[in-house]
């Protein structure tokens, strides 16, 4: 399995506090401009997006696989091959305004660079799939610590024994991204959540790592471990970067991705995938 970089795009405090109040624009002029940072905590009250580029003969496959696992792969838009910009930021390059991409040959990763406009094809169809950052504004709101925010860190994310409904060739287990939430809190962590499911919604798993086959919670598959306080449970949502399994389990000849964590930040506010109650 492709390791992440843990020790990539830490962020300090005072820096977090600066990036929440950018313009999503502002965001992705800085990226396009070579800064290299993990997101969460970036242009605060905006959706946030994972990618994927596949050739169009692989795109059927893995529209199935998003349609039969949206917990983890909601679908936020799907661009036409030829394409590279999105009705969620139509100014927006999805080759260049990412922090960091990845790029894979026969589910191998290949390369980590912060810019694919010379890797991309004209065949390549890409799908934006829903971040659970996009509920992190809502959860600061409602009084829930974010852990890896306060360290600077980005998310951990952790691979599960939980396999998805194939689609086609496409198959592979789901990720989980995880927050130490405090007891207290985690029922409304869970509510606050819930209210967004084009964006992962509520909670997959509330507890015990071991139940998902996860071994070690101190160590992640992809992103930075976090230092838990006394009193916070974990608590797990559906990742997009299931994605990234799948195309390392069905081996596609080609693919782009983003870096976990180094989502594509879009014009469209959060409350657009807010549920009215």
């Amino acid at each position: 399995m492709a390791s992440d970089r843990p020790s990539e795009g830490t962020v300090a405090q005072d820096d977090v506090r600066d990036v929440a109040h950018l313009a999503p624009a502002a965001a992705r002029a800085a990226f396009r401009a070579g800064a290299v940072a993990h997101t969460s905590g970036w242009a605060h009250g905006f959706t946030q997006a994972n990618m994927l580029a596949v050739p169009q003969s692989w795109a059927y496959d893995v529209l199935l696989f998003t349609q039969r696992n949206r917990k983890p792969c909601p679908v936020l838009d799907v661009v036409d091959a030829g394409e590279t910009a999105s009705v969620l930021a139509s100014d927006a390059d999805l080759r260049t305004d990412l922090p960091r991409y990845r790029i894979w040959r026969d589910g191998e990763l290949a390369d980590e660079p912060t810019d694919v406009a010379a890797d991309w094809r004209a065949d390549l169809v890409t799908f934006l799939i829903g971040c659970s950052f996009t509920f992190e504004t809502g959860l600061s709101a409602a009084g829930v610590p974010l852990r890896h925010v306060e360290q600077g860190r980005n998310v951990p994310m952790f691979v599960t024994d939980r396999e998805c409904r194939a689609g086609g060739r496409v198959h592979g287990p789901m990720v989980v991204s995880m927050r130490p939430i405090p007891r207290p809190l985690v029922a409304t962590a869970t509510r606050v959540s819930g209210l967004m499911p084009d964006v992962h919604g509520a909670p997959v798993h509330i507890g015990e790592p071991a139940e998902l086959g996860i071994t070690d919670p101190a160590a992640p598959d992809f992103g930075d471990p976090v230092t838990a306080h006394d009193g916070d449970v974990p608590v797990f949502w559906a990742c997009g970067v299931t994605l990234q399994t799948a195309v390392m389990a069905s081996k596609p000849p080609f693919a782009i991705t983003h870096a976990p964590g180094h989502m594509f930040v879009t014009d469209t506010p959060d409350s657009a995938y807010r549920i009215r109650t």
